[in-house]
């Protein structure tokens, strides 16, 4: 989007005293008012031009704009007017060579806060399943790590490189591609649910005498880091290439990556630049307040996961048990106010939708569309619906969206070569400071790049290497199964990222079901349960690790570090993480009783994904009835809907909700929808009370809300490693239902 979050997108990056945010109001009003714009083979544009356009060139309505012309000088500017940019401020310091901002100190603190984070992983895999986003707490702590070390390093007189925020993001970068690698790589999933144990337990529950479940492989740590270091590495490779489309063109928010950009950039703002000062003030204020509220709710979120402020019936206890409530999560709130406000709406819509209308109306036909008494999480009632039917309305926007950007690229390549590679140039000789940077930005994240054909050739190899190792680490798992998924692969980490981009989730856990469904059904009785769970874990690595790569790629665009340096620091992250993602578990796995139901560790996913294998090697005539009816329905809406927001007028188009968005709380829940409608809210009312000061200071309010509750991921991660739960449980029930109290 440009009105809503063009500045949002490169925040607060002019002054905030009354004479600039005066100088920027008539700067947003000429720009409105239309100025000339020269780009090789679109002719002469008009940025008022009432014109339709393709919902990915609205620019006021969308995510996806066109690309701001990068002149060479970057325009100029008179620093005597005010109109300082926050990449003014930097001028004076040159940027590193891609080669400098790699420090040994970085890779250092990397493999320190990489080890870490794999243990905070683990642990939450383990126990509930569910990851957040530790991007901002990697950042933050790099910075913290290597100040420590250039004032110790100083006071014992050595010297020392200066730290600047390129080598912070490489750090970052690093460190999440390590602690990745404990996600993606099953751990908590797919590899355990392979073991005799998780075997037994369903065997037990009846399912065992399905041909094809017979096949088990219990952890190892040698077979276990040999499949991650084969897998891993595939994902940085397959949509590389496209890091311009996503990040420049069309400008996709990604909250985490931008959040952590202007973090890292407002620790190593020079002096003069008197926004960054109101920002970085602005942003401590509201990563104390989130940080301080986040450790108070932990006091009354009690052992397990029904109680506290998390689990808050704020709509009353009917919609609470329809997942619609507001759950307090100050990293929601945040991302709420940095996303669109098309992106909240499309999110509450479809949370509204799903679990307001279409999940109970499906729910009333229990017992005839499928068997009654089931459980949640079973794939042969309400919750295959719920994943099935998401996945057909990401798939159907995702591929649109694919095949829309195979094109657009085909075209801007020929007109780039017609116009003998000259880069585009404005005819306007003064640039406001929010297109000067973005220009420079422009310009560094695309000089230093990754050529197309290493990208290619090292998609190739490593899935050649797939292709003849994984069969030999599980014996059932044909060659061409994992061919085939390589070759489908990119498309769906495209997916993932753009979905990734909108929303902040990364949906790798959905691609990698369906290929379990796929390949599993394929398989059949010949070891279909270790195939579906063996292909998952190689097309759930491939998904979350592109989408972490273009992530990244958002905080080192805002940071002005190399795409280059990034892209080996994410190598040599990922190179990390294999060595101690399975070190880390094995830890886990001899110290503690993994997998006990009464036991503090009970991973429940690993039962769950060989549920899902067992339904997988039955086929989708497993599935309750009329859900693949449903499926077809749903996945050519989502098509539908993206041609009439290509094709119909702005006007009209701006108002049309995005897909892809609507479908993630589809099986989620609605919580996440509301908080991050609140969000929207907040930024709504900022904006009508003073909307250039709101341009300015809601980034930096987001990524203190952001921040601070993703830092105190790890205290809390310790103190549950440590065995120290919360004193108290604040828990609901109805008033009419007292002994509801005595049975929790």
């Amino acid at each position: 989007m440009k009105s809503d979050a063009y500045e949002l997108i490169r925040a607060g990056i002019l002054s905030s005293s009354q004479s600039l945010v005066k100088k920027l109001a008539m700067a947003r009003k000429k720009e409105v008012e239309g100025y000339l714009v020269r780009r090789h083979g679109h002719g002469t544009h008009y940025a008022s031009d009432s014109t339709s356009t393709g919902h990915n060139e609205v620019p006021d309505s969308d995510l996806k704009v066109p690309d701001i012309t990068v002149p060479k000088l970057h325009g100029k500017f008179d620093a005597s007017a005010g109109a300082v940019s926050l990449e003014d401020g930097f001028m004076s310091l040159e940027v590193p060579r891609w080669q400098d901002q790699l420090t040994m100190r970085g890779l250092m603190v990397a493999f320190f806060l990489g080890f870490l984070f794999c243990i905070i992983t683990h642990k939450l895999n383990l126990t509930v399943g569910i990851i957040p986003s530790l991007n901002i707490s990697a950042g933050l702590l790099g910075f913290f790590f290597i100040r420590m070390w250039t004032a110790i390093s100083s006071k014992c007189g050595f010297f020392t490189k200066p730290f600047t925020r390129q080598e912070n993001t490489v750090i970052q970068t690093c460190v999440v591609s390590c602690y990745g690698i404990a996600f993606s790589g099953g751990f908590g999933s797919y590899l355990l649910g392979m073991d005799q144990a998780t075997h037994d337990k369903i065997s037990a529950a009846g399912a065992g005498d399905i041909p094809g479940n017979e096949d088990v492989k219990n952890p190892g740590l040698g077979w276990m880091t040999a499949f991650v270091f084969v897998v891993s590495f595939v994902g940085i490779f397959s949509i590389v290439i496209l890091r311009k489309i996503m990040i420049i063109d069309y400008r996709l928010t990604y909250p985490s990556g931008t959040a952590t950009g202007i973090l890292i950039n407002s620790f190593h703002t020079p002096g003069g630049v008197e926004i960054a000062k109101t920002q970085v003030t602005c942003l401590g204020k509201y990563f104390t307040l989130s940080f301080v509220f986040s450790a108070f709710k932990w006091f009354f979120s009690g052992i397990g996961d029904s109680c506290g402020f998390d689990q808050f019936p704020t709509l009353g206890l009917k919609a609470y048990h329809n997942m619609m409530y507001f759950d307090f999560s100050m990293t929601y709130i945040g991302a709420g106010i940095i996303c669109p406000h098309i992106v909240n709406v499309s999110v509450l819509l479809g949370a509204i939708l799903s679990w307001c209308l279409l999940w109970p109306l499906i729910a009333s036909y229990e017992g005839i569309w499928y068997p009654a008494g089931l459980g949640s999480s079973n794939f042969k009632g309400l919750y295959g619906y719920k994943v099935f039917i998401a996945i057909a309305v990401i798939l159907g926007d995702g591929l649109y969206n694919f095949i829309v950007i195979l094109y657009k690229s085909g075209k801007e390549l020929h007109a780039h070569y017609a116009s003998h590679n000259q880069l585009p140039v404005s005819n306007a000789e003064i640039l406001d400071p929010i297109d000067r940077d973005h220009a420079r930005r422009s310009e560094i994240f695309m000089k230093e790049g990754i050529p197309p054909w290493v990208a290619f050739t090292g998609y190739v190899i490593l899935a050649s290497v797939s292709v003849i190792v994984i069969p030999h680490i599980f014996n059932p798992v044909k060659w061409y199964f994992v061919l085939i998924c390589y070759i489908f692969a990119p498309i769906l980490a495209f997916c993932n990222a753009y979905g990734c981009g909108l929303t902040d989730w990364s949906l790798a856990s959905t691609y990698g079901k369906l290929a379990l469904f796929i390949f599993g059904a394929w398989a059949g009785t010949n070891g279909g349960v270790l195939v579906g769970l063996a292909v998952c874990g190689v097309m759930m690595s491939i998904v979350s690790t592109a989408s972490d790569l273009i992530q990244d790629f958002k905080t080192g665009y805002l940071t002005l570090s190399s795409p280059r340096s990034m892209f080996v620091s994410q190598l040599i992250g990922c190179a990390m993480g294999c060595v101690l993602a399975p070190l880390t578990f094995w830890l886990f796995w001899t110290a503690f009783p993994i997998g006990d139901p009464d036991g503090l560790y009970k991973a429940p996913y690993a039962i769950v994904y060989r549920s899902m294998a067992l339904i997988g090697v039955e086929g989708f005539s497993a599935l309750p009835g009329h859900c693949l009816e449903i499926c077809y329905v749903m996945f050519a809406a989502a098509v539908v809907i993206n041609i009439l927001r290509d094709t119909l007028p702005k006007r009209i188009s701006k108002w049309i909700p995005i897909p892809m968005a609507m479908a993630i709380p589809f099986y989620i829940g609605g919580y996440f929808a509301i908080d991050m409608f609140v969000g929207s809210i907040i930024r709504f009312v900022y904006e009508k009370i003073d909307k250039p000061k709101s341009d300015i200071m809601t980034p930096a309010i987001a990524a203190g809300l952001i921040c601070g509750d993703g830092v105190w991921t790890i205290p809390s991660a310790i103190l549950a490693l440590s065995k120290i739960n919360p004193p108290l449980c604040m828990y609901f029930y109805k008033a009419t239902d007292p002994l509801a109290a005595v049975a929790y």
